[in-house]
């Protein structure tokens, strides 16, 4: 149980500090603006987002709040990072940027599943 949990919030911390980062850009960057420009979203999409990922990396930091709320936090960063993979790959976008949505989503998944061995055994 010891090993989950450390796996869960080390797994957990890199994904929200992640998300918090890069909705801090979005929001501050006004080479992020020009980029979801480049992808041809619309600028409130950029601030939809942004709020979306504050919200959701602080669900995820929170102890004890409701497993369903935690549960839609992971799902809704799931299609973040599915669609941050299709976005870039559509656009031709280097390698980086179309590989990192594939290696923060199965730092996702690790921090999901530990989360539901902890509460299995809790």
């Amino acid at each position: 149980m010891k090993r989950n949990k450390i796996i869960f919030w080390i797994s957990t911390g890199i994904l929200s500090l992640m998300m918090l980062f890069s909705a801090s850009q979005y929001l501050l960057n006004p080479q992020m603006a020009a980029a979801f420009t480049h992808m041809g979203f619309p600028s409130f999409f950029r601030i939809e987002l942004a709020v979306a990922k504050i919200i959701g990396a602080i669900v995820l930091l929170i102890p004890g709040l409701p497993t369903k709320l935690k549960d839609w936090s992971f799902a809704g960063f799931g299609i973040v990072f599915v669609s941050a993979f299709i976005a870039h790959l559509s656009n031709g976008d280097g390698v980086a940027m179309v590989i990192s949505p594939i290696v923060f989503l199965a730092i996702l998944i690790i921090s999901y599943r530990t989360y539901h061995k902890t509460m299995v055994i809790a």
